[in-house]
């Protein structure tokens, strides 16, 4: 097997990708207090057509050194809005029918093996702070509180690994549906 070079990797200028069909998939950073982890969140939702992402609270807002740092770039095409209040953009995106997942560990979570995507369905998945998660209100607020399984000692995932793995997951399981 020969490696790919970055000339042969097909990917999208800027402009292809604002004009790309997006993946039904809304990230929402709530109280995000690293920078590393914003700008890995963005890479992520470069790569698979995230639809947008929302930062909340204390998250911090592009450009910044920090977060270009991990981003790469994807500033530019991913695209994003600061709401200072995570509790009022829920509510907005429930009445746009939009299914609201808040990301966990929390009583009565489902799995991320077990949770199962909707056809026509919108998803905004909420990642909570790196020290105390996702708001509590927040949590109450959503539609459905999703885990993912751990099995070792520390049961906590850094943000930006968490929010790769849920988007992976979820991506994936659409796809399969859109098939």
């Amino acid at each position: 097997m020969r490696k790919l070079k970055n000339s042969e990797l097909d990917r999208l200028s800027v402009n292809d990708f604002k004009e790309a069909i997006k993946t039904p998939i809304i990230i929402i950073l709530d109280n995000i207090r690293s920078l590393n982890n914003i700008g890995s969140v963005f890479r992520t939702s470069d790569a698979f057509l995230i639809e947008k992402i929302y930062l909340c609270g204390i998250t911090a807002t592009p450009p910044h050194k920090d977060i270009h740092k991990t981003a790469l770039g994807s500033t530019d095409t991913v695209a994003w809005e600061y709401v200072e209040n995570t509790i009022d953009l829920v509510e907005k995106l429930k009445a746009e029918n939009v299914k609201i997942c808040a990301i966990e560990q929390a009583e009565n979570a489902t799995m991320l093996n077990n949770f199962k995507v909707e056809t026509n369905t919108k998803y905004a998945l909420i990642f909570g702070n790196e020290v105390k998660g996702v708001a509590q209100n927040v949590v109450d607020a959503s539609n459905t509180v999703i885990e993912i399984p751990q099995f070792g000692t520390k049961h906590s995932l850094n943000i930006s690994v968490s929010c790769g793995v849920l988007v992976w997951d979820v991506f994936s399981k659409l796809s399969q549906i859109s098939e």
